[in-house]
């Protein structure tokens, strides 16, 4: 019988690649997500993320899990790692101990665990691709463009599976080729008697063209043929699409030009802003009409000394010191009125 799953304690995914199906189970200690979870697989594989037994994964990122780490995803990369790189079988991989007896140094772990949801068990046999849809649930992480085909959810889990869909596109495209089944029996065969038989055995020319007219080679024959042409069609189609793809790239490098030329005419502009911006700031204003201010005072201070001295009749003195003053006033005028501005802005926070 297979090994109960717990809810909350333990989880399993059958998982299949290269025809080659592995149960992938997730346990949880009694501190998670302070300790971190224990994966393995059955039957025992050789890949460079699991142990030398091949029974428990050795990722980095079960090694470095906390409890701010997502399960999920770390699943989901496992996952995709296999897709690149998938496993091969360990040499006299007959038994799991962690299936059926408790792996020494880890402990029994109790129930429940709030921090996952329940996982209805399935049987070992299952292939992945015969997960229906309708089983699987929404998850909070999803990829646009995983490493490995499309994943559908298995409970609140999130523990990606291969769709139906999926494998078979790959199939179409030549990845995962399933071979055809050889009979046990070949009834053309079962007619000839034992000497036409040593004869074939004997002879190769005859038990070549025996072994050519199977149906399975003719077969594979046909899908080798079709699976060519589709490729050549394809490659055809890709040089169809190179010209408008040069084009566009072109395109992209002139607007990228553009781009950088617009973005330094913009920030010169933005610098050019900048300096009337603060030139023409209330603090700058107030400063030049004092400044001004100074000069009209000045200047009518000379105009008066010339007068003092003689050097100027009493008409002109009037008329120009007279407006050297007004002037002098409504420069000091308008930088007290500037400055009630100003303090009134800074009480208020109001930009002015």
């Amino acid at each position: 019988m297979p090994p109960e799953i717990q809810k909350d304690v333990e989880y399993r995914l059958p998982f299949t690649v290269n025809n080659l199906t592995i149960n992938i189970n997730i346990l949880l200690p009694p501190q998670f997500p302070q300790e971190k979870p224990v994966i393995s697989v059955f039957p025992p594989i050789r890949h460079h993320i699991m142990d030398k037994q091949g029974a428990y994964v050795t990722s980095p990122l079960i090694n470095s899990f906390t409890m701010h780490s997502d399960l999920g995803k770390i699943v989901q990369s496992i996952l995709d790692e296999f897709w690149k790189n998938p496993p091969v079988l360990a040499p006299n991989a007959t038994t799991f101990p962690y299936l059926y007896s408790k792996p020494t140094g880890i402990p029994t772990y109790a129930q429940n665990f709030p921090f996952l949801s329940a996982y209805l068990p399935q049987e070992t046999n299952r292939s992945v691709a015969s997960v229906p849809l309708g089983e699987s649930l929404s998850s909070g992480y999803s990829t646009d463009r995983p490493a490995a085909p499309s994943f559908g959810m298995i409970t609140d889990l999130p523990l990606p599976v291969p769709t139906t869909e999926a494998l078979s596109q790959g199939n179409q495209n030549g990845f995962g080729y399933k071979m055809p089944d050889v009979p046990d029996v070949f009834p053309e065969l079962s007619e000839l008697s034992i000497s036409d038989l040593t004869d074939m055995n004997e002879q190769e020319d005859i038990l070549l063209e025996q072994f050519v007219n199977l149906p399975q080679l003719k077969h594979i024959i046909n899908d080798k043929d079709d699976l060519v042409k589709s490729i050549e069609e394809l490659a055809k189609k890709n040089l169809l699409l190179e010209p408008s793809l040069e084009t566009k790239r072109q395109t992209i490098l002139d607007k990228y030009e553009q781009l950088i030329h617009l973005k330094t005419t913009f920030e010169k502009k933005v610098q050019r802003q900048h300096e009337l911006s603060e030139s023409c700031s209330a603090s700058a204003l107030q400063a030049r009409l004092k400044v001004a201010a100074h000069e009209a005072e000045e200047e009518s201070d000379t105009i008066a000394e010339d007068f003092l001295e003689g050097k100027t009749e009493i008409d002109d003195f009037l008329s120009s010191f007279m407006e050297k003053r007004t002037i002098c006033h409504c420069r000091r005028a308008k930088e007290e009125k500037l400055q009630q501005a100003i303090a009134m802005r800074g009480q208020f926070h109001a930009p002015l």
